[in-house]
């Protein structure tokens, strides 16, 4: 057995929470040890997602938003600006119409970045077997080789498990969950077992008011609400999650097209009432197609406690279903007509996963463990506050959750006209969120982070588990880590206020707003996003170039006593702001420093929220 030598910070997943994680921890100056059990890196990304799955079009996260414009400025170098291939490439106006990749071409953008970064070193096909602890630490952790015998032990200061699956996380021996909660557990209106069904009218007053708030967010749009239908056992929670499939890509391409032969153990009358969509034709550049099913409902529970070999069988069974239907859509008399019509042109596309039969990398983990962490982030973390005009506010917010609530199914049951089992999707009450730091930290471990797998509910889970959003988190849980090795101190043990600085100082996103691009040059961006975790703004709009009024002058520079003296509650702030009557009249410079209570030069020219906001950033940094 060999003993790597001992990194800042070893990761464990290669997913795109891993890749931002690394990267940042990288150009912090860390040395990076970046294991995955698979041959490629990139996890979802460049194993057939395909898609952006953020409602959030604008920078988020430097590591993130360099990803994404890599690769829309692949598609525009090679082919042209007016080309169809960088058309797909950029985001539509609505819907999950938001930019589409080729899997090939992720993979090589992020192998990349990844390699350009010299303290990063990467093992490939490994996985943990044995976590050491000892006083609350992980000292180091042992890995296999997948198929193999061979195995090292790699020693750390600081430990990040990105896996889909949570296995670090679960060897360490921290407390973890998986499956549904009940609604009293938490108190969330769509916990535990439920059927839905999709409405396009509002079916209550509070959807219907909750639409017209959406309808202001500068975030993607989805028409369709949902109508919970109440049946005796709604609510109660169980160990089931959601439901997995393979993420494969087709191509229409004569050159690139392999045909989809016969499977040996080919059984049509299996395959007949399983749900293959094909809707907007999910089309990728160079005339491909991005598969998002079947899915073989209540087969996935079994991969999430299992050993390797366990989960080899659910996804090899998985990738029968998905071969068989492919033949038999094309092929069945029984088939449906215009499915049978549209895939008799498609084939294995040839150039993706050609190293793996065409089988992606991964099969796509909706949800598998959960951290029980020091916060657990539920539906609640995502819902809209009528008394601050936004969701819950987090002092130590390390990123931003702007999906919808979305689970697919949970079990294959139906009744009536709803959908599966456990699949929702709440398009219109879905606020964004503040993610807090305490979610990615263990009770009881201090250098170990967990930025997948976090500790939430599986309600907050379903907004959270997108890969835009796991960069934000990874690439602030980099800097954490970062942070915490020049300090000389666990992760755990950061001062949440100075890891929220530096976050907003890093133009990492950690305060939604509509009317900021968190990338931008103003002094007042990372002062807003800092006091937007602090509770100095009520609602989604921080106005910066708006003038100060006199009312907010006033709110402001109470929270900043409170502040000084240990005493701010930012959700109490933020609703005194949202309560507060405007008024009018502008403020001076002076008088608003006046009202602080410090002593700085000030002039006597009326100042904006945006100025105010970087005054009060300054003077906070100064509160000991």
């Amino acid at each position: 057995m060999k003993t790597a030598r001992k990194h800042d910070l070893v990761i464990y997943g290669s997913c795109s929470a891993g890749i931002a994680c690394g990267i940042r921890a990288a150009r912090e100056g860390l040395s990076v040890l970046l294991v995955v059990h698979t041959p490629h890196l990139g996890g979802m990304l460049t194993s057939g997602l395909c898609v952006w799955d953020t409602q959030h079009e604008g920078n988020r996260a430097p590591v993130y938003d360099e990803l994404r414009q890599r690769i829309f400025n692949h598609y525009r170098i090679t082919y042209g600006a007016d080309s169809s291939q960088y058309r797909l490439a950029l985001p539509g106006k609505k819907g999950h119409n938001n930019g589409n990749f080729e899997p090939k071409v992720a993979r090589e953008i992020i192998e990349q970045m990844v390699a350009r970064e010299q303290n990063i070193e990467v093992r490939r096909r490994y996985f943990p077997i044995e976590a050491f602890r000892d006083s609350g630490r992980i000292q180091s952790v042992r890995f296999r080789k997948m198929g193999g015998d061979e195995q090292f032990t790699a020693r750390g200061k600081v430990f990040a498990d990105c896996s889909y699956e949570g296995d670090l996380m679960a060897l360490s021996e921290t407390a973890y969950r998986y499956g549904r909660e009940s609604r009293g557990e938490f108190h969330e209106p769509h916990a535990g077992r439920i059927f839905a069904r999709p409405a396009r009218e509002a079916p209550n007053e509070r959807q219907k008011f909750l639409a017209g708030e959406r309808a202001k967010l500068n975030l993607r749009s989805f028409d369709t609400f949902m109508e919970v239908i109440e049946t005796p056992d709604s609510g109660i929670g169980d160990n089931r999650v959601q439901a997995y499939n393979w993420r494969t890509v087709l191509s229409r391409n004569p050159a690139n097209r392999e045909t989809a032969t016969r499977p040996d153990n080919y059984q049509p009358e299996k395959l007949r009432n399983l749900e293959f969509i094909l809707a907007d034709r999910n089309e990728l550049p160079n005339g491909k197609l991005r598969i998002n099913r079947p899915q073989l409902i209540g087969l996935q529970n079994l991969y999430v406690e299992g050993t390797w070999e366990d989960r080899q069988k659910v996804m090899d069974e998985h990738w029968d279903a998905l071969q068989g239907t492919l033949f038999y859509c094309q092929n069945d008399p029984g088939a449906p007509a215009p499915c049978r019509e549209m895939l008799r042109e498609y084939g294995w596309a040839k150039d993706e996963f050609a190293d793996n039969d065409y089988r992606p990398y991964e099969i796509y983990v909706r949800e598998a463990r959960r951290l029980e962490g020091r916060h657990v982030f539920t539906q609640h973390d995502v819902s809209l506050m009528d008394e601050i005009g936004r969701t819950p506010i987090h002092r130590d917010s390390i990123a931003v959750s702007e999906w919808y609530v979305d689970s697919h199914a949970c079990t294959d049951e139906k009744i009536g006209d709803s959908l599966h089992e456990g699949k929702i999707m709440l398009h219109q009450e879905t606020f964004p969120g503040q993610i807090p730091y305490r979610a990615i930290l263990p009770r009881d471990l201090d250098n170990l982070l967990i930025p997948v797998c976090l500790s939430s509910s599986h309600a907050g889970w379903n907004a959270v588990r997108l890969e835009p959003t796991w960069m934000n988190i990874g690439e602030s849980a980099g800097l954490a880590a970062a942070l915490a090795v020049e300090s000389n101190i666990p992760p755990a043990g950061l001062n949440p206020d100075l890891l929220l600085r530096a976050l907003a100082g890093k133009r990492i996103m950690i305060s939604f707003f509509n009317d900021m691009d968190v990338a931008g040059e103003g002094l007042w961006v990372p002062a807003v996003q800092y006091l937007g975790a602090n509770g100095f703004f009520a609602g989604y709009d921080c106005g910066a170039g708006e003038p100060l009024d006199r009312g907010v002058a006033g709110l402001w520079a109470t929270g900043f006593r409170e502040f000084q003296k240990g005493q701010l509650n930012p959700m109490e702030l933020a609703e005194r702001i949202q309560k507060a009557a405007p008024r009018p009249g502008a403020v001076a410079e002076h008088e608003f420093i006046s009202a602080l209570g410090v002593n700085r030069p000030a002039s006597g020219k009326m100042i904006t929220r945006g100025e105010a906001a970087v005054l009060l950033f300054e003077e906070m940094s100064l509160t000991k």
